[in-house]
């Protein structure tokens, strides 16, 4: 239950008196007048005083910081270069524009370890002043809110509602969806009709809401295709949007999961299928720095390369593709500082 706002409710009295004396006393027109608009004063300072201190959904708490949100992804984001293109591009195009045709979709797919959650938790802190913490922001989980495939039709009611009522509270909200892949087939395209192309459901515009969704489908198809592009001779940094693209649509459609044959794929209500491509070992290094850093140790290029050889990569003959990422480095170099 959240807090008492006792200024609010100061306020409130305030306003209710005034009220009162128009009600229980003999007034002219003038002095009414007069009332009114001394307790509309009052309501607008309420508003204002309020959104001063508390959360609420205007530009002093909804940004679109973008040049700081390219700035992060490039210093942070290790060997994702089609991730900043794609992500700050299509943010930038539907955040700025007056009045958007639908809401902003995007599908983020690839390895685990490759930093779709990082990268959600840095769009949410570059639209969002209390970032992940927003009132605005909302997180689903697959395995924690929809694990029993029984329950189904319940999830679908629950979803619908929790996504119309925080629209209605704030036309600006972003709603992620982590572990897509392992929803229940079927659920996620109960929220298809906000994702359309309507300027209203029901009274409610969605046409400016966020939605992420987060999940491996397509990762082997990325892996392959960023494999073949190695053995070609060719730098990473050149492999191209659309060399990926329809890897990436195919694997979210025919794999298995909350994806698997989606009307939203069929329908084309996607706007982005963003590729993560896997992580090569002088990517992983990069991402122990960073972690040795925050944690004050000196860097040292023994060190990397120890906590490096500790993760599994792919193909076994190669080992040019870390199997997990940057996600058990933390874990690791704890490890091996323990070990020293």
């Amino acid at each position: 239950m959240k807090p008492i706002h006792y200024f609010n409710v100061y306020l409130l009295l305030q306003v209710v008196s005034l009220s009162s004396v128009v009600s229980l006393e003999p007034v002219t027109t003038g002095i009414a007048v007069v009332t009114a608009v001394a307790a509309s004063t009052l309501v607008a300072t309420h508003k204002f005083l309020t959104c001063k201190f508390y959360e609420c959904c205007n530009e002093g708490w909804v940004k679109s910081n973008f040049t700081g949100m390219k700035e992060t992804l490039i210093r942070k984001l290790h060997g994702q270069h089609l991730v900043i293109d794609v992500t700050i591009k299509s943010l930038k195009a539907h955040l700025k524009s007056r009045q958007p045709e639908k809401a902003m979709v995007l599908s983020f797919h690839g390895w685990t370890g490759g930093g779709k959650n990082f990268v959600s938790r840095i769009i949410a802190d570059h639209l969002f002043v209390k970032g992940m913490e927003s009132e605005f922001v909302h997180l689903f989980v697959a395995t924690l809110h929809f694990p029993h495939e029984s329950k189904i039709e319940t999830y679908k009611d629950q979803l619908r509602e929790w996504i119309k009522g925080n629209v209605t509270l704030c036309a600006k909200s972003m709603f992620i969806f982590d572990e897509i892949d392992k929803m229940p087939h079927g659920l996620i395209d109960t929220i298809k009709p906000y994702l359309d192309y309507y300027q209203e459901i029901n009274g409610v515009d969605y046409r400016r809401t966020i939605f992420i969704f987060l999940g491996n489908t397509g990762g082997n198809s990325i892996t392959q295709k960023s494999l073949e592009h190695w053995r070609d001779g060719k730098k990473r940094e050149d492999i191209q949007f659309k060399d990926m693209e329809e890897a990436v649509i195919l694997g979210a459609y025919n794999q298995k999961g909350g994806l698997w044959h989606s009307d939203m794929i069929r329908q084309n209500l996607v706007s982005a299928f963003v590729p993560f491509l896997p992580m090569e070992r002088r990517h992983i290094k990069m991402c122990i720095q960073d972690d040795l850093t925050s944690k004050g140790i000196i860097v040292t290029e023994e060190l990397l390369s120890k906590v490096a050889d500790e993760l599994q990569y792919f193909p076994p003959d190669l080992k040019l593709y870390s199997k997990s990422g940057c996600k058990r480095i933390s874990e690791k170099v704890d490890l091996i500082m323990e070990e020293l």
